[in-house]
């Protein structure tokens, strides 16, 4: 820390929180808050969601026996203020940085982080697990479980809310209600959480706190009864949960530390054996009037001056990827009125903001349910429209099912925008797209694309336009191109043809997807020391591309793969043609680059690549291995 705070400074752990007052709390929080602040302006990260919970944070630690008490945050873009205050204030200027502090819950990092979470809406459902594992262990240990307004709209929260109001395990779960997740919220559960907090009968705060305590300490006595029930019910309009088992207190004023400290101590306290569902307003990006006028909140932000707000920009003068995807389906959509655009709450994220300005009509956030959006997806293509669902990689996994079933099986001609390919940076592993190419390029009549540049980019975004027989995907990786001239509109690929970019003898190394350039630059360098390789842009790993890869095995003494996926992807399905045209039984060499099988803890993206062995000089020398390497078989013991 650099600064001298009146208690921050003495708090190591929770247990140092529980030796304050109701008021010093409040100074505290503010102290926190202000940390928090300095730390991110340093490291930029996730922002304007954790400054909404600083309140919740401290009352929390300091109502409840955390570490044993078990608080699960969902998501996790959240937990800043939580772990400054269990044990890692000393290394909060690590955030996102390489051998850091992760950006979300870690179990690795902490025992105050019993579930590790960076996507969203699962919180319920583990924290009901690990209640349940108390239960049949005779432990009387509370589970808390954090929830947002966006994170509870999706379908994994209504399934663990069901389970949880029949289960008759005793489990306490915070929505914290900020009229905002990434994106402004939708759908009918937003609507409904605005109607409870602006129904008349909300009266002012103070009031309405009042009746809630009341309503709260009255409801667990034997003596509660029918009247109670309806005073809590039109006090708080709690009708949705109630009828999933819940037993609904709110809203309340989630930066109101008395509040807060009174209806927690009672939840923690009470002898009732069900799901409790607290229901508390914040406001996101609170306490920093940057954040708290911007229109996302201050969300994600990169380093930036604490006295102005300013945000460090990029250095690089090419346009991102996202970008590039946004404002050329924008240009096709134009043209073609049946072009539909689809995200799962990240509008921004995706591109799909640009395309919403500019067809509003034609733009659906669906909100945090990748589910729904493929399958919703998979509806508009049936009646003939080209629906285009810009999905990150990582959240693509959620939708696996519905990518297979409604999608595929059916020949649906859906476009997969599948944004953040590859390994992403400071968000980690949670976030990296490592399985994409395995888990499309597996799946009969299925055309997957990796664009090596924003100009092959632009090229798949063209081809997939006239795609009206089959599904198709084209992934692109997280971050700017490399400065190219883009092509018009006009420029299209032949499905499952590749590209020859350098010619040369003896040694070719096809390329799938981003790490071109890289190759380029092995490719340089191995010219330095007399060999002269081919080096090819495959483009498609579904279809493949057979007779190029024929060409290139019979031409060659080694064949090298690479690519920015796990095992299972492009280099297998090179090596599986390969093999059953018998082209592995001479002398051929053949090898593969991919991801390692392991998570790669986040850093620098190139600094990532390095680890991962898919950089340059690791190109390199995994050519050098090949051509020099002889082959000796020894039988294993």
């Amino acid at each position: 820390m650099k600064k001298d705070y009146k208690f921050l400074n003495n708090i190591n752990f929770p247990s140092d929180i529980k030796k304050l007052s109701h008021n010093e709390l409040k100074t505290l929080a503010q102290e926190v808050r202000e940390e928090m602040i300095d730390a991110v302006s340093e490291t930029g990260g996730h922002l304007g969601a954790g400054l909404g919970v600083v309140e919740l944070t401290v009352v929390l630690h300091y109502i409840f026996n955390t570490p044993n008490d078990k608080l699960i945050w969902d998501v996790g873009h959240q937990t800043y203020p939580h772990k400054i205050l269990t044990g890692r204030k000393d290394k909060i200027r690590t955030l996102r940085k390489g051998n850091g502090l992760s950006g979300f819950t870690k179990r690795s990092e902490s025992e105050y982080d019993p579930f590790g979470a960076a996507h969203s809406s699962t919180s319920i459902s583990s924290a009901l697990g690990i209640a349940i594992a108390n239960k049949l262990s005779n432990k009387s240990d509370n589970v808390i479980a954090v929830i947002g307004d966006g994170a509870i709209s999706a379908g994994m929260a209504y399934e663990a809310m069901n389970n949880a109001g029949s289960s008759k395990t005793k489990l306490i779960v915070v929505l914290n209600d900020n009229d905002m997740s990434i994106a402004k919220p939708v759908g009918a559960m937003r609507a409904y959480l605005a109607k409870i907090f602006t129904g008349k009968i909300y009266f002012s705060l103070r009031e309405t706190v009042k009746l809630i305590i009341s309503a709260f300490s009255k409801r667990f006595s034997k003596k509660a009864g029918k009247a109670e029930d309806f005073l809590r019910s039109a006090v708080t309009g709690g009708t949705l949960f109630s009828s999933m088992g819940f037993y609904y207190v709110g809203p309340i004023d989630g930066h109101d530390i008395d509040a807060l400290v009174s209806v927690l101590k009672n939840a923690k306290e009470v002898n009732y054996e069900g799901p409790i569902m607290i229901h508390i307003k914040t406001k996101k990006g609170k306490g920093y009037s940057f954040a708290e006028k911007s229109e996302d909140k201050y969300h994600g932000v990169t380093k930036f001056n604490v006295n102005t707000g300013v945000q460090e920009k990029s250095k690089s003068n090419a346009p991102s990827y996202t970008k590039v995807f946004a404002n050329t389906l924008v240009k096709h959509a134009e043209k073609d009125s049946k072009i539909i655009g689809i995200t799962a709450a990240m509008p921004s994220g995706t591109g799909m903001d640009i395309f919403g300005k500019k067809f509003p009509s034609r733009m659906f956030d669906v909100g945090i349910a990748e589910q729904h959006a493929v399958t919703f997806a998979a509806g508009l293509a049936t009646e003939g429209f080209k629906p285009y669902a810009a999905i990150y990689s990582t959240f693509l996994q959620r939708a696996y099912d519905q990518v297979v079933h409604d999608v595929a099986i059916q020949s649906l001609p859906v476009r997969f925008a599948i944004d953040r390919a590859g390994l992403v940076g400071a968000d980690g592993p949670t976030h990296a797209g490592s399985f994409d190419i395995t888990y499309l390029s597996t799946l009969p009549n299925f055309v997957v694309m990796a664009a090596s540049d924003e100009s092959e980019l632009v090229k798949m975004i063209n081809t997939s336009i006239d795609i009206n027989d089959r599904p198709s995907a084209f992934r692109y990786p997280r971050g700017n191109g490399i400065g190219i001239e883009l092509p018009n509109l006009n420029e299209k690929l032949e499905i499952g043809k590749g590209r020859i970019i350098k010619e040369g003898k003896n040694v070719a190394l096809i390329n799938f997807g981003a790490r071109l350039n890289e190759c380029l630059i092995a490719r340089e360098n191995l010219i330095k020391k007399g060999i002269n390789l081919t080096l090819v842009d495959a483009r498609f790993v579904k279809p493949l591309d057979e007779n190029l890869i024929w060409q290139i095995a019979t031409d060659h003494e080694a064949l090298i793969t690479i690519e920015e996926g796990s095992i299972g992807g492009f280099g297998s399905h090179v090596a599986q043609f390969l093999n059953e045209k018998n082209l592995l039984d001479s002398n051929l060499k053949f090898r593969s680059m991919f991801l390692p099988d392991r998570f790669i803890d986040h850093d620098k993206p190139d600094l990532m690549y390095k680890y991962a062995g898919l950089d340059a000089t690791n190109i390199e020398n995994k050519i050098l291995d090949t051509i020099n390497s002889k082959v000796v078989v020894k039988k294993s013991n």
